[in-house]
């Protein structure tokens, strides 16, 4: 059995593409040489946005709300290490929740993300022994916990 060859010419396929060829527009592009743009204003067209995102940032984190009570603590981990290896960490950040509730009697806590990343910063098996951090509580019973 012998299949059937379709015999395509040349002028068949010239009509396709001009017909192709009026039904899409095609836009042009500006060209440019890569020496006209410095590496400088690469960079700043790049990092305009998200030095933008950041700007917009601080300006939501401005408004601060009046502050009732600051108090710098040293807060005792060692109890976590009681326990098996692997949730020490773990019940270094309860230890510290219970520690500033017990203290502060907060409505809501906070702890910051950077006391959250010293208390990890060597791994779940080994969070430090204590903890030096600064509380703040406003007046409406938030404390929120920083590194100090």
């Amino acid at each position: 059995m012998t299949k059937k060859e379709k015999e395509i010419k040349l002028e068949d396929l010239e009509e396709e593409l001009v017909d192709s060829e009026e039904s899409e527009e095609i836009e042009e592009i500006e060209e440019f040489s890569l020496d006209e743009i410095s590496e400088e204003e690469e960079i700043s067209e790049i990092f305009e946005e998200e030095v933008l995102e950041r700007e917009e940032v601080e300006e939501l984190e401005a408004p601060k709300e009046e502050i009732i009570d600051e108090r710098i603590y040293i807060v005792p981990l060692a109890k976590a290490r009681k326990g098996p290896r692997n949730k020490r960490a773990k019940k270094a950040i309860r230890y510290l929740k219970e520690y500033m509730t017990r203290h502060f009697k907060p409505e809501s806590l906070v702890i910051t993300q950077e006391v959250n990343e010293r208390i990890w910063s060597r791994g779940i098996q080994k969070p430090p022994r204590k903890l030096k951090v600064r509380a703040t509580k406003n007046i409406d019973g938030l404390v929120v916990v920083y590194l100090s």
